[in-house]
């Protein structure tokens, strides 16, 4: 019997919100890009430093590394599209005020350095609120496509965006460049204002910044996948900044050319990447994650080289275009690995942390490799960034990149707060939870490495001061034991459980003693001796619950 062949995923684009702001945000990109083109030839003519040069491209990255987990944090707990139309509106201006700086003549170029940075604080706040809606736009199914066409459509832009910047600048110089890339932003602006999502409702109160950063945090720290998504990204982002930090430097000395060279020269590489983009669905659907980024690390290598050693455009702009498929491949591989890998209600934390890595790799790469060519030249620090790139993919063999999608991320269900009869509220805390497991001794090995994965479970979730206790007395009885601060994190907690984690759930509960089900009791620590807490009113409470059972919770 022939097996029927798994339907193909649906196409982003027939989702029409996506599609919209997929073309409004390719028009912003190719006013990023603009920007860029002039930002990076304006250095050069305020400096002849290759450092200066190549910071251009680390202060626009830096922001992303410093505030992303923040951006990230406000992205999961508030209103994306407002956060995404508040980062445009922010960026409009800051271009404004630069065009009219560099109209005037008054740039230096620490004042140049910290426009950029700015922008790149736009862009901090904007990406993750952006990347976080991708997911819920179009179904499961399509995100890998979807992140490949936004990928696509920046390079897209690349292509012929930077061509375009180096003929504006050529005719009105960087001024011109820099309104052009305001201009850009009034379309994606247009298309937020028109969109209003359908929310589902919150059953329980946001997180506070801070609390959400820390819970981001703790989710990625202790999933080991993420972990090495992350250190990836981090040394890839290092080794491929030296490319795009150093073109301007590459056009000047290696080419003798001017902005135009440059814009060629970025073209080059952005219709590399969007071939990149273009065959990431066909490499995806034959060749495992760890294998396309593989691929990618090679071609990337070999495009460095090639770009370090020549001296004619007719052998740098194939070297960019091979550079620029494996840069897109990379990325975009990475970026569809974080998000399979995380549940929604953490995927903006987690997006902006693996931009804090690949983005604070490219802006620690941009300054290292500036500095090794100021030092030794332009040539001697692209071939070290291509040695770098290859330790990067040799890194695959020990820690390889996970497979995606496989775990299934849903909510395990809908969790209510359990009822209590002693009075709490959200603030009620700390809380200690207990679960009694009754497991026969020749199930006590696969119990413990079942409760090791739900230790991990639980302390990535919130939970505090996990142990696991045997009775002495009872051999078949364990207890699990772990704290939370207070009650509506505790609540928190059993929300966040996936299917996943379901899992783990079941085969614990295999592996009990035939009619003896995990008991659950839930504690709330008093204060001994302190005159703050007050028994009797404490019983009164209880009293008054008993009898009107609605005010237990």
């Amino acid at each position: 019997m022939t097996a029927t062949p798994a339907a193909p995923p649906p196409s982003p684009f027939s989702v029409p919100i996506f599609r919209a702001i997929w073309f409004a945000s390719m028009s912003s990109n190719f006013g990023g890009l603009v920007q860029a083109v002039g930002a990076s030839w304006l250095m050069t003519t305020l400096t002849t430093s290759p450092q200066q040069v190549a910071l251009v491209q680390a202060s626009t990255a830096l922001p992303i590394m410093l505030f992303s987990l923040t951006a990230g944090a406000i992205a999961d707990n508030l209103d994306r599209r407002k956060v995404m139309l508040i980062a445009q509106f922010y960026m409009v201006a800051v271009s404004l005020l630069l065009a009219w700086c560099a109209w005037a003549g008054v740039l230096t170029p620490w004042g140049l350095l910290g426009f950029t940075f700015a922008i790149g604080c736009g862009t901090a706040l904007n990406n993750p609120a952006w990347q976080a809606s991708v997911g819920d736009m179009v179904p499961r199914a399509a995100l890998p496509g979807a992140v490949a066409l936004n990928s696509m459509g920046f390079n897209m832009a690349r292509s012929v965006g930077p061509a375009i910047g180096g003929a504006i600048v050529a005719v009105a110089g960087a001024a011109g460049a820099f309104l052009t890339n305001a201009l850009s932003y009034v379309g994606l602006i247009v298309v937020l204002l028109r969109w209003h999502p359908v929310r589902a409702p919150r059953t329980l109160p946001r997180e506070h910044i801070a609390t959400a950063m820390l819970a981001g945090l703790r989710y990625v720290a202790m999933s080991p996948n993420l972990c090495v998504v992350m250190a990836r990204a981090a040394l890839f982002g290092a080794a491929a900044a030296a490319l795009p930090a150093l073109m301007p430097v590459v056009a000047r000395d290696l080419i003798v050319g001017g902005p135009l060279t440059y814009g060629i020269l970025l073209g080059a590489f952005g219709i590399g990447a969007v071939a990149g983009a273009l065959s990431s669905g066909r490499l995806r659907a034959r060749l495992s994650t760890e294998a396309i980024v593989r691929v990618a690390t090679l071609v990337l290598v070999l495009g460095g080289i090639g770009t370090a050693l020549s001296h004619t455009l007719i052998l740098t702009l194939p070297a960019l275009m091979l550079a620029g498929s494996g840069w897109v491949l990379a990325l975009s591989t990475f970026n569809v690995t974080v998000q399979l890998s995380t549940p929604r209600w953490v995927v903006g934390r987690a997006l902006s942390l693996y931009q804090m890595a690949a983005f604070g790799g490219l802006a620690a790469g941009a300054w290292t490799f500036g500095a090794i060519a100021e030092a030794q030249g332009v040539t001697r620090a692209l071939l070290a960034a291509a040695a770098l790139q290859a330790v990067g993919g040799l890194l695959g063999l020990v820690l390889p990149l996970p497979r995606s999608g496989d775990a299934d991320l849903e909510p395990a269900g809908h969790m209510t707060a359990p009822a209590t009869t002693v009075p709490v509220d959200a603030r009620s805390g700390p809380i200690v939870i207990t679960v009694e497991h009754r497991v026969a001794a020749h199930n006590s090995t696969a119990f413990v490495a079942a409760m090791n994965e739900r230790r991990r479970i639980c302390r990535r979730d919130g939970a505090r001061r996990w142990t696991l206790l045997r009775d002495l007395a009872d051999p078949d009885l364990w207890v699990e034991r772990y704290h939370v601060a207070t009650w509506l994190e505790y609540v928190r907690d059993r929300q966040r459980r996936t299917r996943a984690d379901q899992q783990n759930h079941d085969l614990i509960q295999s592996l009990h003693i035939d009619g003896h089900a995990p008991r659950v009791h839930r504690f709330i620590e008093r204060p001994v001796g302190s005159a703050t807490y007050d028994p009797v009113a404490e019983v009164q409470a209880t009293e008054d619950a008993l009898t009107d059972p609605t005010r237990a919770n």
